[in-house]
């Protein structure tokens, strides 16, 4: 049975922090990967169907970009998969039977597959030919985007646990279904959201880099149609990242309310609920949610979150405390408060002791299998253990869509002035496009916070907590490669702002006369 065994807080702590920090660095790559292979990918078609050497030398130089980000992305990515079994041993033990699979076949398949066409890409264009260089590509991308996808059906498992059920006889959870793991509408709905947003990024470095070169006044015709392109697909990208985020949030409420509840400073509950557009939330300080009925100062839109979350102008929405105390489904039914559940968790715990020190009867199984939904409340030692940091949620939310729909405003102004103006007139909007970069990572990772914070403090919802998940390791060890992997980390970002900031200034390789360098 899984037992606490000399875990320490600061273990917990460390082991969080340093599993935070390598996953914020890797998504500083993967999405740029992601959204470049789209970028790339239409730039090589335009040499394909013209056969202009201007649109292969367009295509050589994204490439090179991508390259280097991918090459960051697999390795940061190799170590945050060996971080489930070195930091969170009993996590990887108790449901490693369902988690593997998907990464497993991440691994083997889309991985095997990207890293093939890969090769054939960057040293295949004397090789192959102009059609079967493309496929290879597209391929790469395609490849992409699959490794993201089996990744994020593995942390759609962690947010709604589906297609398994629980052994006893093995103390594992083990599958019953790969189709409703690897197709639930929490995982489905999360991979288009991540992978759109992606291409958001991708098009928005590639409109920045251009900006870039206007403002130097260099590879003009580079950047003035690598420009209309990039605008293209970031509008197209944005309004549907934006539209896909909408049914997030309703997934969301249906699987996590108290994640939603967070995210809106919501402490009390009820029908035809506002949607919070800003509030006065201390973003250092948890509120006093008992006491509080709502955040102060609160601008929101009329019955907005009700109809996110329950489709209905006058949905019932739970509040965090609604939430702790039970509440009524629309159903008819009960939600259990969170004391309940804790009974029901203990109960589960107490009978599958029984259970594995050799009462194997069949009252002693059922006792198990009836709680073992609540399995991990068992672990909670006080009801407000499950309230996550609401000013991370909260804050985080707002700056992802908040920059999110200034995203789909910067596209629409980009795309009408490269339609109707000579776009390298304005330096302004050049700079601008620079700016959004950043904000746009900023947008990107603060889903993420949202997504993994909001869910605290289960590892796996209801069913495993942090303290239970965590490997029993000494926390000066876990101290330690954390500032090992911050230095690492931190000095592979440096070294792939270096060579990307290197083959930027150094521009594309053009292959035929000078004359293709236009600069007007």
């Amino acid at each position: 049975m899984i037992n606490l065994l000399d875990i320490t807080t600061s273990t917990i702590d460390w082991s969080r922090a340093q599993f935070a920090l390598t996953a914020i660095y890797h998504w500083l790559f993967v999405p740029l990967t992601l959204g470049l292979a789209v970028i790339m990918g239409i730039v090589e078609t335009c040499y394909y169907r013209t056969r202009k050497a201007f649109w292969k030398d367009a295509a050589r130089f994204w490439q090179r970009l991508f390259g280097i980000n991918f090459a960051m992305g697999v390795a940061t990515g190799i170590i945050l998969e060996f971080e489930f079994g070195t930091n969170w041993s009993n996590y990887s033990w108790f449901v490693g039977d369902v988690f593997g699979a998907p990464l497993a076949i991440e691994g083997i398949f889309a991985f095997f597959m990207e890293s093939t066409f890969v090769a054939v890409m960057f040293f295949g264009w004397q090789k192959v030919s102009p059609g079967f260089h493309l496929a290879s590509t597209w391929l790469t991308g395609l490849g992409a985007t699959l490794s993201a996808w089996w990744i994020l059906v593995a942390n759609a498992w962690m947010q709604d646990p589906v297609g398994s059920v629980f052994n006893p006889d093995t103390m594992r959870f083990e599958m019953s279904s790969f189709a409703d793991i690897a197709l639930s509408p929490f995982a489905v709905d999360k991979f288009f959201h991540t992978v759109t947003s992606s291409w958001v990024i991708g098009a928005v470095f590639c409109v920045a880099v251009s900006s870039w070169y206007l403002l130097k006044h260099r590879e003009v015709k580079l950047a003035k149609e690598s420009i209309k392109i990039a605008t293209i697909v970031g509008l197209v990208s944005s309004v549907l990242t934006v539209a896909l985020g909408d049914n997030s949030a309703y997934m969301v409420s249906k699987t996590q309310p108290m994640k939603l509840a967070s995210m809106e400073a919501l402490y009390n509950g009820g029908n035809g609920k506002s949607l919070t557009v800003v509030a006065a939330v201390n973003p250092f300080k948890q509120p006093d949610y008992v006491n509080e009925k709502e955040a102060s100062l609160k601008l929101g839109v009329p019955h907005g979150l009700s109809l996110l979350s329950t489709r209905s102008l006058n949905g019932y929405v739970p509040g965090i405390n609604d939430i702790l105390n039970g509440y009524k489904l629309p159903d008819g039914s009960r939600e259990p408060s969170v004391k309940q559940k804790m009974a029901m968790g203990k109960k589960a715990i107490v009978a599958l002791t029984q259970y594995r020190s050799g009462k194997k009867d069949a009252v002693t199984k059922k006792t198990v299998m009836d709680n073992i939904k609540y399995f991990g409340y068992g672990y909670v030692k006080n009801p407000h253990q499950i309230v996550p940091f609401i000013p991370v949620n909260f804050w985080a939310f707002r700056a992802m869509v908040g920059i999110g729909f200034l995203l789909i405003l910067f596209f629409i102004v980009d795309l009408w002035m490269v339609k109707k103006k000579d776009i390298s007139r304005y330096r302004w909007l050049s700079v601008i496009s620079i700016i959004f970069l950043p904000l746009t990572y900023l947008a990107s990772e603060s889903g993420w916070l949202v997504a993994e914070f909001g869910r605290q403090p289960w590892t796996i919802q209801d069913m495993l907590p942090t303290w239970v998940a965590v490997s029993d390791l000494h926390s000066g060890s876990v101290a330690l490669t954390f500032f090992i992997f911050l230095i690492l980390f931190t000095a592979m970002l440096a070294v792939e702002i270096c060579i990307l900031c290197k083959q930027i200034k150094k521009g594309p390789d053009y292959t035929e006369s000078d004359t293709l360098k236009v600069n007007a």
